[in-house]
């Protein structure tokens, strides 16, 4: 079995509910998370959602924009509840803030890709809270036992 990521608010490549977006186009709830098949020796979990099409996909950023970094996720967690907080630490998204960020791509620019990536790791990080994506990908080098992913889609009319 291998580590598979789900999510009861969408299905894979399709769109990701209003109430999701972020505040002022929607109530910016993370969305439900479920996964399954960690491997042996899993002693965190780290989660990043990124938009690989911002501002648009025909101009995007030289990196993804990033909605959402929390790390430290005891091992024996199997998923995340619609809105939960208080597991594992939030490190920063480009909003700012240290907490989920829903889609809210620009207008007109068409439909965005949200990527949720987990990583099951043989250690804690043990970072501070407020560590950005590139913070927790270099302290995961070398300890990332197993990926798995799940992308949905927002369309800001």
């Amino acid at each position: 079995m291998s580590l598979s990521l789900t999510s009861t608010a969408f299905d894979a490549g399709r769109p990701i509910p209003k109430k999701h977006a972020y505040t002022g186009e929607g109530q910016n709830v993370s969305p439900p998370l479920a996964w399954t098949g960690a491997p042996a020796g899993t002693r965190s979990f780290a989660l990043i959602c990124d938009d690989p099409d911002a501002p648009s996909p025909q101009r995007p950023r030289p990196k993804p924009w990033v909605h959402w970094v929390l790390f430290d996720i005891p091992a024996a967690t199997g998923g995340l509840a619609e809105g939960q907080t208080g597991v594992g630490v939030n490190g920063r998204t480009d909003f700012g803030e240290e907490a989920w960020g829903g889609p809210l791509p620009p207008p007109g620019s068409g439909t965005h890709r949200y990527f949720f990536k987990l990583y099951s790791l043989d250690t804690m990080l043990e970072l501070k809270a407020g560590a950005t994506k590139d913070d927790v990908l270099a302290a995961m080098m070398g300890h990332v036992l197993a990926e798995a992913e799940v992308f949905g889609t927002y369309v800001r009319k």
